[in-house]
């Protein structure tokens, strides 16, 4: 399967694509082929609109946008933070240097996050995990260096409203975390170490349907971002199998 960053920046983009995003993709070079279709830049996403190869293109294109925005919220670019995004988008050695231009040219741009963040939710307003998955990858990428800082937690927070995500939300979205091995579970599941079974049980059991790979295959994700949906599953299992373990060991002292 050919990978979404060799399609993007090498000029297979078939459909048109405007506002602020088709114009950072276009600074590249001008890889846009106008389709057999008209797409409207505010046009919205529905099951019968515009296809999975055309989701894959908005999605990863909003998490260049807003990753390079965001990048400039804390005042510094780490190198956790340049690693982290690797990881969510596994890009390949001979897609790298344009992706870095990509970035860039997000990063230095005259548009504010809020352009690009109002165009994605436009664009993917019938397609709402889609946009959680987005804010999962800021969050991601935010989380690298160890803590997510007062201004990139500001920005998280404004991009969340901007697509129609609640605080609480936004919280229960981003809590999975890759990073390290000794998370407490509990945070992993975002429940409370006093909660009942029964509401941990519900807890998990969302998360494992709003996380579940098929449910973004199904959905028109990049193949990137399927590996770290498998690991993030792996993830909110081991913290339930966890909880169960330490359950039956305090019933059973």
């Amino acid at each position: 399967m050919s990978s979404i960053w060799g399609k993007l920046v090498g000029g297979a983009a078939g459909f048109a694509l405007g506002g602020p995003l088709g114009a950072l993709l276009g600074a590249l070079g001008g890889h846009l082929i106008m389709d057999r279709r008209t797409s409207s830049s505010h046009e919205g996403l529905g099951m019968g609109g515009k296809d999975s190869y055309e989701r894959q293109a908005i999605f990863t294109m909003g998490v260049v946008a807003l990753g390079a925005k965001m990048s400039k919220a804390d005042g510094r670019v780490t190198r956790d933070e340049v690693q982290a995004f690797k990881e969510v988008f596994r890009i390949k050695a001979e897609d790298s240097a344009r992706v870095g231009k990509l970035f860039d040219a997000a990063k230095q741009d005259v548009y504010g996050f809020e352009v690009y963040a109002r165009q994605v939710a436009g664009l993917l307003r019938h397609e709402p995990q889609l946009l959680r998955e987005i804010l999962w990858c800021l969050a991601y990428i935010a989380k690298a260096d160890g803590v997510i800082h007062a201004k990139e937690k500001e920005f998280l927070e404004e991009v969340a409203l901007i697509f129609g995500v609640g605080l609480e939300e936004l919280e229960r979205i981003t809590q999975v975390d890759l990073h390290g091995k000794d998370n407490d579970p509990y945070q992993v599941l975002g429940v409370s170490a006093e909660a009942d079974m029964s509401e941990i049980k519900k807890v998990y059991r969302n998360l494992v349907r709003e996380n579940h790979p098929d449910r973004l295959i199904a959905k028109g994700v990049p193949q990137e971002m399927i590996d770290v949906a498998n690991q993030k599953i792996a993830k909110i299992n081991d913290a339930y199998d966890t909880i169960e373990k330490l359950r039956a060991k305090k019933a059973g002292a």
